[in-house]
């Protein structure tokens, strides 16, 4: 009687078990669908970015016999910005942004968005509007890509009311853009985005062309840590 009982407990027990294990199983939830710019930063190497404590770079200017430059060392997840020269380094936090500073700070911005224009399209979803195209001619190559058209707001940041046209293909890595200057209608500067390379997962356009003239805005020294 008692060895019934006891066979008895484990099969119900058994039974517990498996009714349990099942209860746990559930199906995965299905992945929202990303947005266009989620698309475009992603291709990126935006889901790497989460990791970089520290980002180092030299924005350079050659045009015609002439080159300008100047160096930037960040640290995105405190927000602390270093302007280096070979006279002086500059840091400061940009949440203590004051007038001594408004000079520098929009210079970093202006380098920091040629370099992660990509990634500013999420950073910035929420300051501006856009409209995407399926197939446009791109104004350098004159290939048929796709073309998405941002227009900031005309309130906040150092250039409001500044427009974009960002061209790219099927993978979502931009080729060319043009600026349009508090979204004119003509082109305030049409450039290439070439000679990427992937660092840490993060992918980067070091080289900015413009067509029939010798000028190349171009980024060395990339580091991450």
């Amino acid at each position: 009687m008692k060895k019934s009982i006891g066979i008895a407990a484990v099969l119900l027990l058994l039974l517990v078990s498996c009714k349990t294990d099942k209860k746990e199983i559930l199906p995965t939830p299905p992945q929202p669908e990303l947005t266009l710019l989620e698309k475009i930063a992603q291709a990126n190497g935006y889901q790497e970015w989460k990791n970089v404590n520290e980002l180092k770079f030299t924005f350079n200017v050659d045009k015609d016999s002439t080159h300008f430059e100047r160096t930037w060392t960040w640290k995105p997840k405190i927000n602390e910005v270093s302007s280096i020269t070979a006279d002086t380094t500059i840091t400061y936090l940009r949440k203590n942004l004051d007038s001594t500073l408004t000079k520098t700070d929009a210079s970093f911005i202006n380098d920091k968005y040629w370099l992660l224009a990509p990634f500013q399209l999420v950073w910035d979803a929420k300051s501006f509007e856009f409209t995407h195209t399926i197939e446009s001619e791109a104004p350098i190559s004159k290939k048929p890509m796709q073309k998405l058209t941002i227009v900031y707001n005309n309130e906040g940041g150092y250039t409001p009311g500044d427009a974009y046209d960002f061209y790219f293909g099927a993978n979502f890595i931009l080729q060319e853009w043009v600026f349009r200057k508090e979204n004119q209608e003509e082109p305030s500067m049409t450039t290439t985005w070439e000679d990427y390379e992937t660092i840490n997962g993060i992918k980067f356009a070091k080289s900015h062309k413009m067509e029939g003239q010798n000028f190349n805005l171009n980024f060395t020294g990339i580091q991450i840590n």
